[in-house]
Parts: C-alpha cells; sequence; structure tokens
C-alpha cells in the first residue's frame, strides 16, 4: 500500500534467474484510504534505532502468552488447500465463461504494456511460517497502516527464528511492505498482517487480517468493502505457489498476481476481492481487483521449463487472481521455511514469455463494486 504519492513496497532489481524481490518500487499495499494522511512519511511505525547494534533475530522470542486456546476442528483444509473443499481459490475454470468484454480488456492492457515490467516476472519474497502448539502469541501496537473496521486486533502467533516478508528476522530494516504470514496449525487460523515490525521489543503492525482455514468464505470474504493484507481484501498465502508445489509437479490453487495501478480499474472490484483503492487509475476497459485471468488452453508450454510449466498448468486450470498493484506480476512463497528450494527450480524470468494476449478473462464471480471506503465486516 501507499497512501497518495507514498510507495507502499520498497523492491529491488532481480539478478536473471534468481528467486529476489522486484526491480523497482511497486505495490499500492491493501489500503488507500482518502480520510487519512495523504503526503510525507509513512505514518507510525519507527524506524529501527541504528544507533546500536541489532540483537540477533530480535522479536523471535516473545515473552510467552498462551492465552488462545484451540478451537475445535469444524472442518479442516483439504490436503494441499488451506481452505476445505469449495473454496472459490480451488475452483476449476478450465471450461468457465469468459468475461463478455475479455477481449476488450486484453487488448486495452496489451496496448497500455502487460506486465509491469513489460514481462511477467516472479517475486519470491513472502514468508509464510506455521505455528505449533505452544508457540507464543504477542499483542501489537496497530499503525497509521491499521483500519477499524476492516483489520482484526488479535494477539498473532510468533514463531522463533521466522521472519517477514524481505528480511532476516522481525524487523522491517527495509522499509517495505513487511508482511507477517503465519499458519497457526492447533487453530486453523490463518494471521495475515501488513507492515509488521518487532523494533526495540515492541510488535508494530498495520493491516491484520485473521481468516478461519476450517470454514468456506462467502464470496465477499471478511465483508463487503474491507480490506485485508492485501489490496483487493482476501488472503494472500492461498495464492502462494511454493517450490515444494513446484517440484513435486502439481499447483491445485490459484495464483496470486500483481499490475501496475494505471492498470487497474479506479475504486472498482468485483468478488471475490472487497475492496479497491484510489491509486488504481485505470478506466473501464481495465482490470478490477477480483478479476481471475486464465491462460488460453492453446497456449504451448512445451517449451518452458520444467518448473514453468507446472506454474503454467495452473493458470490454465485454476487461473490467477488480480490481488495488488505493482511491477512485479506473480508472486512465489520463499523457500527459506520450504522442503525444496527454488534454485534450478524455477527462475524469476521462466514465465516472461507468456504475454497479456496469452490470457483471457474469466466471467466474474459478481457485478462490478463501487468502492465506498465503508467496511461492513461478516
Amino acid at each position: 500500500m501507499s497512501f497518495s504519492g507514498v510507495d507502499g513496497r520498497s523492491q529491488r532489481d532481480a539478478a536473471l534467474d534468481q528467486p529476489r524481490l522486484g526491480d523497482e518500487p511497486t505495490a499500492d499495499g491493501p489500503n488507500v484510504r482518502t480520510d487519512g494522511p495523504q503526503d510525507g512519511p509513512k505514518p507510525d511505525g519507527p524506524k529501527p534505532d541504528t544507533g546500536a547494534p541489532p540483537t540477533p533475530d530480535e522479536g523471535t522470542l516473545p515473552p510467552p502468552d498462551q492465552g488462545i486456546p484451540p478451537t475445535p476442528d469444524q472442518g479442516k483444509p483439504t490436503a494441499g488447500h488451506y481452505f476445505p473443499a469449495g473454496s472459490i481459490w480451488t475452483k476449476d475454470v478450465s471450461s468457465a465463461p469468459l468475461q463478455s468484454n475479455s477481449s476488450a480488456i486484453i487488448n486495452w492492457l496489451a496496448n497500455a504494456g502487460g506486465w509491469g515490467t513489460g514481462q511477467m516476472r516472479i517475486d519470491f519474497s513472502i514468508e509464510v511460517l506455521r505455528a505449533k502448539a505452544g508457540t507464543p502469541f504477542r499483542a501489537f501496537t496497530p499503525t497509521g497502516d491499521h483500519y477499524s473496521p476492516d483489520c482484526d486486533t488479535d494477539k498473532v502467533p510468533i514463531v522463533a527464528g521466522g521472519a517477514i516478508e524481505g528480511e532476516s528476522g522481525y524487523e522491517c530494516v527495509s522499509d517495505g511492505d513487511c508482511h507477517l504470514i503465519v499458519v497457526h496449525e492447533p487453530t486453523h487460523k490463518l494471521y495475515e498482517m501488513w507492515r509488521a515490525n518487532i523494533s526495540g521489543g515492541t510488535f508494530y503492525g498495520g493491516c491484520l487480517a485473521v481468516w478461519d482455514l476450517t470454514k468456506v468464505y462467502p464470496l465477499d470474504g471478511r465483508g463487503e468493502g474491507c480490506t485485508s493484507a492485501d489490496a483487493a481484501g482476501y488472503p494472500i498465502a492461498p495464492l502462494l505457489f511454493t517450490a515444494d508445489e513446484v517440484k513435486a509437479g502439481t499447483i491445485n490453487h490459484a495464483i496470486r498476481f500483481i499490475l501496475p495501478n494505471s492498470r487497474i480499474r479506479n475504486m472498482a472490484y468485483v468478488h471475490p476481492a472487497t475492496h479497491s483503492t484510489s491509486a488504481a487509475s485505470g478506466g473501464a476497459n481495465s482490470l478490477p481487483y477480483g478479476a481471475r485471468l486464465r491462460l488460453k488452453a492453446s497456449f504451448d508450454i512445451s517449451k518452458l521449463s520444467a518448473g514453468a510449466q507446472v506454474v503454467a498448468k495452473a493458470m490454465k486450470t485454476y487461473g490467477m487472481f488480480l490481488a495488488d498493484g505493482g511491477s512485479i506480476a506473480l508472486t512465489a512463497q520463499s523457500d527459506r521455511f520450504t522442503t525444496a528450494k527454488w534454485s534450478g527450480l524455477l527462475g524469476s524470468h521462466d514465465l516472461s514469455s507468456l504475454k497479456i494476449t496469452d490470457f483471457e478473462v474469466v466471467k466474474y464471480e459478481s457485478s462490478i463494486v463501487n468502492y465506498s471506503f465503508n467496511c461492513v465486516r461478516n
């Protein structure tokens, strides 16, 4: 996210075929408010104290707090999925009808430049942590990037030795998106926070969205008009593909993708998105948040690398959802905490031959909703 004129993600050039961050400031992030600051420095969240050396793994050993007991299972996620069967994220759309103006949208996007940076690239920076029974929970101090009633205030499980997006630990040194994503396995809950920062012993947090992984959410997710840790208002982790999935040869869910703000429809979304931003400035033929693209069945994937073919097959079967504004089109999960590793499996440019014209727009899951800054939680 960024307030108007303020970059919300600090990304760096990705070396050719190396799983790293992106190439320029990219994201508008989860929320853009007209009733908050519009210019100037990022709100709240103090910068790290550079007057003293950082302590090792700062924030990874929080004081114990076991005040959140496990809840009875209501319906566990199916194998390889975050949510139970019937979730929108695992819907097979290989034969789904197209949006009536699919061709017009694709042509407009192609004329506007297609993907950010002009080619499809992959960002490998987002971490997903797994918390076990006994993992301590910590309360956080909300920053100006936390909104009510959109964002949750629950205590968050902090895994020892874990890290936030783009960092080696829990301190948001780079001043980027710094997503903190944790699956609490005993309670089947997914905690996703934007702009997390544990610095000087204090846990600062932007928007937190807590998802019940035993639940099949309605198309309006956590609530109409509500943001999450991502601009579109839906979860991040279920749309990330992993090195373990690619090595196994199967991705059985939709994929998260990003477009520059100028190519995203202004102040509008379709379900399963529940949120849009004023930073998005596209017109009627641009894509709204929540739109799903599908790789054409006729696209020949045989010339792609083996790993890229796995991703391309998922794009043909499940498609990919527009989730955020920025330059790097695709987001994969970091391999820091996975068994398989990206090196030799998939590189940041391995899907660069896929053009926007190789895709089509799947029929929207709802009519277009005009975003009004009014979150009504479910």
